[in-house]
């Protein structure tokens, strides 16, 4: 089986970046602080695969930073280049954290225990047995994941819906051929990995039932409705007009 619906690195357009707004970045970027991207601190790749539709399979390069022992965010890019495109976000809490969510909550959550046990799920460059330290806490976690940009389907701009995105769960889900590219790419063997990982434990409750979209599709939607008043005169909505 061979994926489908996946598209080159497509151009975005626009004119090139003038070197007026290079000067202006330049002189930011030495005055201000830029606190919240200096809490990334690894990077991990794994795969994505669209919540209503997985034969649209994504690789994904996750940029994290904890917000604490129990709660880490991640910015997802669609490569790990300097001209990579911001495709997406994930949220990804403990087991612990997970199930104080509501049931209704639960279906968006993917659980990341094969991911890891598997060894499709690793940190580019970084050395086996400092990576499989994290990847041990990783294993007892789920993610919440949105992708904004369907570069799978050569997208130029983010056009669409948010999408709520999911992970692999189990064996002959990925596709051979992808995972043989990236494989090849980073110098890396998911099978070898996977022996390395055979040790690792997963959830201490297991796989709950509600997670991984209970086992169905889950589509994103939108509907028109009317805007809620804000009991305020002069901040009441605007009346549509088209000129």
């Amino acid at each position: 089986m061979h994926p489908i619906n996946v598209a080159p690195h497509t151009e975005i357009p626009g004119e090139k970046t003038h070197v007026g707004t290079s000067l202006v970045d330049t002189a930011a970027s030495t005055i201000q602080s830029f606190g919240p991207p200096k809490q990334i601190h690894q990077h991990l790749c794994a795969f994505h695969f669209y919540a209503d539709d997985m034969t649209r399979q994504v690789e994904a390069h996750h940029y994290c930073g904890h917000q604490n022992e129990e709660m880490r965010q991640c910015l997802i890019y669609d490569r790990p280049d300097a001209d990579a495109r911001l495709i997406g976000v994930e949220y990804i809490v403990t087991e612990k954290l997970f199930l104080t969510l509501p049931d209704s909550e639960k279906p968006m959550w993917h659980s990341h225990e094969y991911e890891v046990k598997s060894g499709v799920l690793f940190l580019p460059g970084v050395p086996g047995p400092v990576e499989r330290q994290d990847l041990e806490k990783v294993a007892k976690t789920y993610g919440k994941t949105i992708h904004f940009w369907q570069v799978d389907r050569g997208d130029q701009l983010p056009l669409g819906l948010p999408q709520m995105m999911m992970a692999l769960t189990r064996d002959g889900q990925l596709y051979p051929n992808l995972a043989k590219e990236v494989e090849s790419r980073y110098g890396v063997s998911f099978q070898k990995e996977r022996e390395n990982r055979a040790y690792m434990e997963g959830l201490s409750q297991g796989i709950h039932p509600k997670a991984n979209a209970g086992g169905v599709g889950l589509k994103t939607v939108v509907r028109e409705i009317d805007c809620k008043p804000s009991g305020h005169p002069t901040l009441e909505p605007i009346p549509r007009v088209f000129v």
